[in-house]
């Protein structure tokens, strides 16, 4: 019998790619008022490697008013964020890839 599976492992090729970043690490890099997006946390060095989407999460303390721009916020980020008085942007993520698609009646292939 041929097994499919690998022996050590699967690793996903498709799978999304999260970077989570946490409120305290935002509190310590940035100034009041700044704006920070995935390009900015990349440029400081707080995410490592390829990521597809950014996650805020929750863990630390903010007093700092900055306009964050992530894919997704933990509840506890979200409400850390608003009440130092800023603002969680929500980014669109990839869009799917549609293999195929029904054409509209009456074209035809060429």
């Amino acid at each position: 019998m041929v097994t499919k599976v690998p022996k050590r492992g699967f690793n996903n090729r498709w799978a999304i790619r999260v970077a989570a970043v946490n409120v305290a690490a935002l509190e310590e890099h940035f100034a009041a008022g700044d704006e920070v997006t995935p390009e900015t946390l990349t440029a400081k060095n707080l995410t490592k490697g390829r990521f597809d989407e950014l996650k805020l999460l929750g863990d630390g303390t903010l007093t700092k008013k900055l306009k964050v721009s992530a894919h997704r916020f933990s509840e506890t980020a979200k409400e850390k964020i608003e009440k130092a008085g800023g603002q969680a942007i929500i980014l669109p993520g990839k869009a799917p890839v549609v293999k195929f698609q029904k054409r509209a009646a009456g074209t035809s292939k060429k």
